[in-house]
């Protein structure tokens, strides 16, 4: 059964994802409107008398004015989105072609769209259908009316829209909701994973049944699992469900996805159950995955530091950005296994590592950044902070990375004033890390005075 309803479920939410979600429900409630304005049969008895004087004497004759108010909507809303193209290619060429979708996909746009999609439908309809039966002309004079108010509403959305695209592709809003939508993501896979079923082990012991691996049947990203579902589906069995990928893992078409821990093999059934748990999209959701948020924050920062760019000040925005979403990762450790109500570990998945996350998301920054002194300071700084927060293994990669950066902050400074003015910031602030006060000589140097 679950098969079954994957594939609807999948296409509602691919749908809810897309950019014609609410274009099409506001023309479906225009189109209402305009059928209403047709069909319902009111005559002027049945309407107020302060109604009955603002009919017209002959609305048939207002198509004139029904197309021109046509032709104007067309105009308008070829101008608004030619304008947004515009702004997308420029935000894709400026931070990351990652934010394109997203910017095209945002609500306050789409609901812009529908209402401009739907004004024209109802104009349409009013124009398809020009007569007018005897006695219902003060019905008609008002859908005419409505379809004016519906025009100056829409210019209206114009003047919002040009203030919404104009404030979307600035980079403190393109920081801002990176690290919104990152930090929701990480709030609701929190509010998920609370209660004695979702536990942390550092190592899972396995148990003494045969493993029988399924593979996966289609290839894509593999981006969320309905963990529940598979641990009442490993809970039928009495056998365990151990994941094979970390999630937002790009699979291939036959490659073992999971395995079962169990006496007996699997029929294909419970397989297809199991199979249908998973979440695959294209692209990378935030919603579903907070690490994606993460990336394309590097990703902008690393764009901003490339020489046709050369923006450092967005790149160390990013960084900030960064420095809160890893605080709150190390704040909070990840479950990594779901128990059932006997406690009995019923599912497995991968995580990724702490050190591994900070490689990922610092090392790029410096590397494009490492000619920039204020980049190498602003990760220096990154790094102190989150050393508050981290313990063991965590601050062990933090003084790694620490070192790391201090070593391209010598090579990059050469002059003496600059040496100095980054010396006086090595150990200042608070963190617990173990840095030096002065920096290392550069490699060249080294090899000079051995030279000598």
């Amino acid at each position: 059964m679950r098969a079954l309803l994957s594939w609807p479920l999948h296409v509602l939410k691919a749908y809810r994802q897309s950019i014609a979600y609410l274009p099409s429900l506001l023309a479906v409630v225009y189109a209402l409107l305009g059928l209403a304005a047709l069909l319902l049969p009111v005559s002027n008895q049945q309407l107020p008398g302060l109604l009955t004087a603002l009919g017209l004497e002959a609305p048939e004759a207002t198509r004139a004015l029904l197309a021109a108010l046509l032709g104007g909507m067309i105009s308008l809303m070829v101008f608004s989105f030619s304008m947004v193209m515009s702004v997308l290619s420029q935000a894709g060429g400026q931070f990351s072609h990652k934010l394109v979708f997203g910017l095209v996909t945002e609500r306050p746009h789409q609901w812009v769209l529908g209402h401009y999609l739907g004004t024209i439908l109802f104009i349409l309809m009013l124009l398809i259908v020009p007569d007018v039966a005897g006695g219902e002309t003060t019905w008609r004079s008002l859908a005419i009316y409505l379809a004016c108010a519906m025009v100056v509403h829409c210019l209206g959305l114009f003047v919002y829209f040009i203030h919404n695209v104009s404030e979307s592709i600035q980079i403190d809003a393109v920081a801002s909701d990176l690290h919104h939508a990152t930090r929701l993501a990480l709030e609701r896979l929190q509010a998920r994973q609370q209660g004695e079923r979702w536990r942390y082990l550092p190592t899972v012991v396995p148990t003494d049944n045969p493993r029988h691996v399924i593979h996966a049947r289609r290839a894509g990203y593999l981006q969320n699992a309905d963990l529940s579902a598979l641990g009442e589906l490993a809970a039928r069995v009495e056998g365990r469900v151990t994941l094979h990928f970390r999630f937002g893992d790009y699979v291939v078409e036959g490659l073992p996805i999971l395995s079962l821990e169990a006496g007996d093999a699997p029929d294909e059934a419970w397989c297809a159950e199991a199979r249908a748990t998973l979440t695959y999209l294209e692209g990378e959701s935030i919603a579903d995955h907070h690490l994606y948020g993460m990336s394309q924050l590097m990703e902008v920062a690393i764009k901003a530091l490339s020489p046709g760019i050369n923006d450092p000040g967005t790149a160390r925005l990013c960084i900030h950005r960064l420095t809160d979403l890893l605080a709150r990762q190390l704040r909070w450790q990840p479950s990594n296994c779901l128990l059932d109500a006997a406690g009995q570990v019923r599912v497995t998945w991968p995580l990724a590592r702490f050190d591994d996350l900070l490689y990922r998301l610092f090392q790029p920054i410096l590397s494009y950044g490492r000619q920039d002194v204020s980049i190498g300071l602003a990760l220096l700084k990154a790094l102190k902070s989150l050393s508050l927060f981290a313990e063991g293994e965590s601050r062990e990669a933090l003084q790694a990375h620490a070192e790391r950066v201090i070593e391209t902050l010598a090579e990059a400074a050469r002059h003496p004033l600059d040496r100095h003015f980054i010396e006086a910031r090595l150990s200042t602030g608070a963190h617990r890390l173990d840095l030096p006060l002065q920096l290392p000589q550069p490699r060249a140097s080294l090899a000079a005075e051995r030279a000598q």
